[in-house]
């Protein structure tokens, strides 16, 4: 998994690219977060558009960044969730707790 990140109206966009299931990118991506708030960055959107594959490790890593955000007054919300994605989110109820969007766009728009 490669993660990039950038800003968007205030927000910070993390993509993540090919198969996220945890590992050595899932301490990068706290270390992300965590460095984001500290900077006074509390809206973070995660880009699942070019996610080919994510495993239960790689639910994990998004539920601990959601709880980071939260904690620390922040939030996060998912943007194009492909059809597999969605649907592992649908199994596993996570549907309920992240807020997820079409677009990078429309979830960005959501935190004004």
């Amino acid at each position: 998994m490669k993660i990039k990140t950038n800003e968007k109206y205030g927000a910070l966009i993390i993509e993540f690219k090919g198969n996220v299931m945890g590992g050595p990118e899932a301490q990068e991506f706290q270390d992300l977060l965590h460095k984001s708030l500290e900077e006074g960055k509390k809206n973070i959107v995660v880009d699942l558009a070019a996610v080919k594959f994510m495993n239960s490790s790689g639910l994990g890593l998004l539920i601990s960044g959601f709880t980071t955000m939260k904690n620390g007054g922040g939030s996060l919300k998912l943007a194009n969730a492909t059809e597999k994605i969605n649907s592992l989110l649908i199994i596993t109820k996570l549907i309920t707790i992240f807020e997820h969007f079409d677009s990078v766009d429309a979830a960005v728009e959501s935190f004004n």
